[in-house]
């Protein structure tokens, strides 16, 4: 099996889908073969190289997407700018180094270029701010302490990264953000940090506060306790998920107001065992009581981190872990997957739902740890009944292992790229070779048998500026006959992503059943933004309309402030 995935990975494009159908119908994978044959998605190779493995990502709200790398591994595959090259004394590797480890990436055009990182950001975190300024933070060696701001900039531009030495009070390796409704980010966590810190810095948060759960879900040696999952809860606390538990922690007087009960199996699910997590679409958003459930899938069993470094690679978790945060008594609710994931990530879809796409069936995070790539992406519809919520996607051919990434674009496809499961650089003779490639999925909303029933927001214009608590009337159109009662609006934050966790991803479902005809195939719904931050920070949301319960419209960015 290891020889034909990487047949799979080395022959000609033209060629893959051939070798992965064999592949499938081994009576091994006849069940897989089976499931997918039935499902949807489409797959396309945007870019066969960016020059760069795609560990960490970041869409912006002029629709280029930032990539990076890290620093410490030696050269790219592809040259810094006007010959430029980077000196830092610092590094272990390659001291002159004049190739990119940084990439913009321009949706419009499908192109890129390279962008001009000093410091290292391997395994660093980030956040944007409500000015949509891209705020990332820590990395490795010299990078761990470093603030480093990416401004959007219009075509043409050359924008680049600015770096603020010392920005940070402690190193952040591994470590989680959040942006908060004060237009502030919190930065929790990193590996051998038990704490957390702000940025900006101001008189009240300049300092660390230390956080004791991050030393009670440490284990010892394994940690899996990194890259924990932080969501904000709609009453303004955070909930932090480490290992196999959870917390509801108020920050600002650095109080735990609740303690969730362990995950039933006990496992963990956190990096390197690495499953990964989403804060399930906000509803009823006017409600007495707003309900927030947090939905955890996937990772790596007890041992298997210890065991991947004997060679022995253990199945990952078919698992996942839902619980409704603010219920008086919570309690995980447990689903089966029809796939077992470890190392994969899991996206909000516009239409509400979740996919699930990257990663191993065995294994852990780690290089060369992992192990069975598992190619077919899986929706999860939250509103359906347990045991049909899933539903298996049609498979990629290219293998994202380690070191993997994705993100929801506003035409509604998911950029994916990544997958270096080594120290360096490496595509010959290795299971999985270092992948620099681009490829975008397509759900199956965007199939081109339902093209015709798919809205346009005719307006609001993209970029509008709007606030909290106001009616928001939307004017959309689309071809064939509309039920009123199956339109919603909904609203995403657009997420960083590395790791197999979307930090900042949220969804909220601001209403839409109040339809009326507004001209030949016109239609116009009024909605109510967020009241509160608490609900929605303040920042760039991507719009969407969602018509015939999952159709959703190319998404226009809003400016909620």
């Amino acid at each position: 099996m290891t020889r034909t995935h990487l047949m799979i990975h080395s022959s000609p494009p033209c060629h893959r889908l051939v070798l992965l159908l064999v592949l499938l119908l081994h009576p091994c994978h006849r069940k897989l073969a089976e499931a997918a044959a039935t499902t949807g998605g489409q797959w396309a190779l945007l870019q066969s190289s960016i020059g760069i493995a795609s560990m960490h990502m970041q869409l912006l709200n002029n629709d280029k997407v930032v990539i990076y790398d890290r620093t410490d591994f030696g050269p790219s595959n592809i040259s810094l700018a006007s010959g430029k090259c980077r000196y830092d004394p610092q590094e272990q590797v390659l001291k002159v180094d004049c190739t990119a480890h940084s990439v913009e990436y321009d949706v419009a055009t499908n192109s890129f270029r390279p962008l001009t990182v000093l410091t290292d950001v391997w395994c660093s975190s980030g956040s944007l701010m409500p000015d949509g300024t891209f705020v990332q933070t820590g990395g490795f060696n010299d990078g761990d302490h470093v603030v480093r701001l990416y401004k959007p900039c219009s075509s043409g531009s050359n924008c680049d990264w600015q770096e603020i030495n010392n920005g940070l009070i402690q190193r952040r390796w591994y470590a989680t953000n959040h942006i908060l409704p004060d237009s502030s980010q919190i930065i929790i966590g990193g590996r051998r940090q038990f704490n957390y810190e702000f940025y900006p810095k101001t008189a009240a948060t300049n300092q660390v506060f230390n956080l004791r759960f991050l030393v009670q879900t440490n284990d010892p040696v394994v940690e899996n306790n990194l890259y924990p999952f932080v969501f904000l809860n709609v009453d303004g606390n955070l909930f932090i998920f480490a290992n196999n538990r959870a917390i509801l922690l108020n920050y600002k007087k650095n109080i735990v107001v609740k303690n969730y009960p362990q995950l039933p199996d006990g496992n963990p699910r956190c990096y390197p065992s690495t499953g990964s997590a989403v804060l399930l679409p906000l509803r009823n958003l006017q409600g007495p009581a707003i309900q927030a459930e947090v939905l955890v899938c996937g990772g790596a069993p007890k041992g298997a981190y210890a065991s991947a470094q004997k060679g022995d690679f253990m199945g990952a978790l078919n698992t996942c872990g839902r619980i409704s945060i603010n219920d008086p008594n919570p309690q995980w609710v447990m689903e089966t997957m029809p796939l077992a994931r470890v190392m994969g990530d899991m996206l909000l879809l516009p239409n509400g739902h979740v996919l699930m796409i990257n990663g191993a069936s065995a294994g852990t995070a780690g290089w060369e740890y992992g192990r069975n790539p598992v190619l077919s992406p899986v929706i999860y519809q939250p509103n359906k009944t347990i045991g049909s919520r899933f539903e298996v996607q049609n498979p990629s051919t290219i293998p994202r292992m380690y070191h993997s990434s994705a993100i929801l674009l506003r035409d509604g496809r998911v950029l994916v790229g990544g997958s270096n499961p080594h120290m360096l650089y490496n595509f010959t003779g290795v299971l999985y070779p270092t992948e620099l490639s681009l490829e975008a999925f397509s759900p199956s909303y965007l199939d081109p048998g339902v093209a015709g029933l798919r809205p346009r927001i005719i307006s609001p214009v993209s970029q509008s500026q709007i606030g909290y608590g106001r009616q928001l009337v939307i004017r959309f159109s689309v071809s064939g006959q509309l039920k009123g009662n199956l339109v919603t609006v909904t609203m995403a934050a657009p997420s960083f992503n590395t790791h197999s966790f979307s930090m900042n991803q949220r969804l909220l479902v601001l209403g839409g059943d109040n339809v009326k005809i507004a001209g030949n195939s016109t239609y116009q719904t009024a909605v109510l933004t967020p009241s509160t931050s608490s609900l929605a920070p303040p920042g760039f949301y991507l719009l969407f309309v969602v018509v015939h319960q999952d159709i959703p419209s190319q998404g226009i960015w809003v400016h909620l402030q």
